[in-house]
């Protein structure tokens, strides 16, 4: 299984970082372009709107291609998009480039996890998964750190170019390693939409908006709400989730996804509610990051898990319907954050980030039951085309 999907993690990995990394360049960003922080800010709340817009859509129009010659071309639009990015002269030029980039993530990550549930058996669903969206937990320990400091140390532009080259690297690993495969799916775009007239699927979705939207809350601004050392709770918060990401994907497959995305909800309340209280030293911060970082990625997995046992026989349009509703989450923390930032300071980003977790835990209460909980191990598995 790992020689088949680590490719498809540093496809993640590549992503992650070039769509994180720009919270941490928005000083060189905005002086190189010429506009405030807050401006810059925006190329991510771009990025993730993008995402969520373009994923349904182009998972219609590319749904007749393999499984790998897809992966390929996400891959290669990424490139494009973010050697364009490092080259874009102005600030509108940037915006654009970071639409194509986004993109290119939107055809990558819910096909990757798609193909990694197809190329594993269904006791090992909830690793394989893990292991691929895993990259996308390791860029935020290994990926963002690295490029903010490149950033600050070489220019903005060089960060672009280092994703860029780590988007090379998982394009070649891909046409290397991972098989054809073909999975039945519908190329009309009206049935890339037909699982959201089923309760069991809004209900995934409404949870996984909700905690996104609650974590970069606080994610994004969390610049805002610190004193101490950034980097150093950064990487902190990096390596929790990378344990938290593997560990959740072996206790979804002992424990299922119920339990597992009960217990990330509800530490993740707990802990965004504790953010004035790791404030006051830098072990605190650091140990509150890592728990933080692990129980909330603790979800992730489990989510996925979910997700293709509310939708068996359409695996690909629900893990691409999960990724829209992720990166909608992320727009609604750029934009509600902001506004409570500039209303309330860090009080109200606290509060509001911590509000939004305990949505997501009473929504998760309220929707998830123990019979459609009952796909653990046990869960019925996507109907693919063989692999070849």
């Amino acid at each position: 299984m790992s020689s088949r999907l680590y490719s498809l993690a540093v496809g993640n990995f590549a992503l992650g970082t070039g769509m994180f990394v720009t919270a941490g360049l928005l000083p060189p960003i905005s002086a190189d372009l010429g506009v405030s922080r807050s401006a810059a800010g925006q190329l991510m709340t771009v990025f993730a709107l993008a995402y969520a817009v373009l994923s349904p859509v182009l998972a219609a129009l590319t749904a007749r291609l393999s499984r790998k010659r897809l992966l390929l071309l996400a891959l290669g639009v990424f490139v494009a998009g973010n050697a364009l990015t490092a080259l874009a002269p102005t600030y509108p030029l940037v915006l654009a480039t970071r639409v194509l980039a986004a993109a290119g993530a939107a055809m990558f990550t819910p096909t990757a996890s798609g193909v990694a549930s197809a190329l594993s058996a269904p006791e090992r669903r909830g690793r394989a998964l893990a292991l691929v969206i895993g990259g996308l937990s390791v860029s935020s320990a290994l990926g963002v750190p690295l490029g903010t400091w490149l950033g600050g140390a070489a220019g903005w532009r060089a960060t672009l170019w280092m994703v860029t080259g780590l988007g090379v690297v998982g394009l070649a690993w891909v046409a290397a390693s991972v098989p054809e495969v073909r999975i039945a799916t519908s190329g009309r775009l009206k049935e890339r939409f037909a699982p959201l007239a089923e309760g069991r699927v809004l209900a995934v979705l409404a949870t996984q908006l909700l905690m996104f939207a609650a974590g970069f809350t606080a994610y994004t601004y969390i610049g805002s709400l610190f004193d101490l050392p950034l980097t150093a709770v950064l990487w902190a918060w990096g390596l929790g989730g990378v344990a938290g990401n593997q560990l959740g994907g072996r206790l979804t497959d002992v424990y299922g996804p119920r339990r597992m995305i009960l217990i990330g909800l509800g530490a993740s309340t707990v802990f965004l509610a504790l953010i004035p209280v790791a404030n006051l030293a830098l072990p605190v911060a650091l140990v509150w990051a890592f728990l933080w970082g692990a129980l909330g990625w603790l979800v992730a997995p489990a989510q996925q898990f979910r997700t293709v046992a509310a939708v068996p026989d359409n695996v690909p349009i629900g893990l691409g319907l999960l990724s829209s509703a992720q990166y909608l989450g992320l727009f609604v923390a750029g934009l509600a954050g902001g506004v409570a930032l500039d209303q309330y300071g860090r009080i109200g980003v606290t509060a509001l980030s911590a509000a939004l977790a305990l949505t997501a835990l009473l929504v998760t209460l309220a929707t998830y039951r123990e019979r459609a909980a009952a796909a653990s191990p046990a869960a019925p598995a996507p109907q693919e085309a063989p692999v070849t």
